[in-house]
């Protein structure tokens, strides 16, 4: 529903602008395939939705339903829950959604900035489990948060484990158990 939503905000939108030829694109096979008439439309809740798009069409002098698998864009599914999240009155005036592409993942943008090391993932941690102590430049937000993270965490000599909900520590093959007594064992 959240796809027919949608495309019938997308076409009313073309309708104010003034568009007549256009061409739609949607990851949803079974929207794309019933508004093209290849495929009938049984679901009763999916009726009412394809009676509304067939009847903005008519605003169009030439309009196509282009399918585009979800694997090859990612973002029509984004911008298709945005789409069906929006409430907006009329007289109110919607922001666009600014959006830039890149040629390369966003997250690693920044890790050109970041200095190697050769530490482990978990050396904040094991520092902070075993010495109560933080980084020199920590904000205090990094501090919250590793002391919430620590939480997790247990240190058996200089072994760090992870604590589970069973109250059992793992870490590679051994697994330490605490005892209700308080006393731990490894095995």
């Amino acid at each position: 529903m959240a796809e027919y939503e949608a495309c019938i905000m997308g076409l009313q939108v073309a309708i104010e602008r003034g568009i007549k030829t256009l061409e739609v694109y949607g990851d949803s096979a079974l929207v794309i395939y019933q508004l093209r008439g290849e495929w009938e439309t049984r679901d009763p809740k999916l009726i009412n939705y394809r009676m509304v798009v067939l009847r903005l069409l008519r605003e169009f002098d030439d309009i196509t339903f282009n399918y585009l698998p979800r694997d090859e864009n990612q973002m029509a599914d984004a911008l298709a829950t945005l789409a069906s999240m929006i409430k907006a009155n009329k007289e109110e005036e919607i922001r666009p959604i600014q959006m830039s592409v890149y040629e390369f993942p966003a997250s690693c943008c920044n890790l050109e900035d970041e200095k190697k090391d050769d530490n482990p993932w978990y050396q904040d941690i094991l520092r902070y489990v075993r010495d109560r102590k933080y980084l020199a430049q920590a904000s205090e937000n990094d501090k919250r948060t590793l002391r919430r993270l620590a939480c997790d965490y247990v240190l058996d000599g200089d072994v760090l484990y992870k604590r589970r909900k069973d109250q059992n520590f793992y870490w590679g093959n051994s697994v330490l158990v605490s005892l209700r007594d308080g006393s731990n064992f490894t095995y």
